[in-house]
């Protein structure tokens, strides 16, 4: 007689068909548990198990894990702008900004047609190369003033002050004779 041991166990690999998932694994919770507490270790008291928290409200942990650190690297813009507010160079930073990005700012059509030239107590002076330049830039004056604070922050620019080409200078040379200078020249 041959020795059949399929006909001893069940069709599924050992696994009675009465049990299910949850009492096969509720069974091997309950091994697990057993083999612990011949081990000597405290099982299955959960939350009020023995071992304290150290972690209180208010503090913080000295210790490197999945929340941000004194210690992880910072961004550069974030330390160069806590240094320059630490320092009170916002000012002059934004001043900076203003004449190094005017073309980003108004755009390349402005950029090519008016600059910058002086920025004092937050008035920005803004030399336009003809009249009708400094008159279209007059009327857009909100939109410019609007753009500005988007690009470099409010409270940097809160006014402009357009002006057009210098006029010609009729002074010859290091003497000049004070007066109207010449008038009948045009005509």
């Amino acid at each position: 007689m041959a020795d059949d041991t399929s006909a001893h166990t069940p069709p599924n690999g050992g696994i009675p068909k009465d049990r299910g998932g949850y009492e096969l694994a509720s069974k091997a919770l309950e091994e697990a548990r057993a083999a612990a507490r011949a081990a000597g270790k405290s099982v299955g008291q959960g939350r009020a198990s023995p071992v304290r928290r150290r972690r209180t409200t208010g503090t913080r942990r000295s210790w490197s894990g999945a929340g941000p650190d004194a210690r992880d690297p910072q961004p550069f813009g974030r330390l160069a702008a806590q240094i320059a507010g630490s320092r009170g160079w916002q000012a002059d930073l934004g001043k900076g900004m203003v004449f190094g990005m005017w073309d980003t700012i108004v755009g390349p059509d402005i950029a090519a047609h008016a600059q910058p030239t002086l920025l004092r107590d937050k008035v920005l002076h803004v030399q336009a190369e003809s009249t009708a330049w400094a008159t279209q830039l007059r009327y857009i004056q909100s939109q410019v003033l609007a753009k500005i604070a988007e690009g470099v922050g409010h409270g940097v620019v809160t006014s402009l002050r357009i002006t057009g080409p210098k006029a010609p200078s009729w002074k010859k040379g290091p003497r000049s004779v004070p007066g109207r200078g010449p008038r009948d020249t045009y005509g």
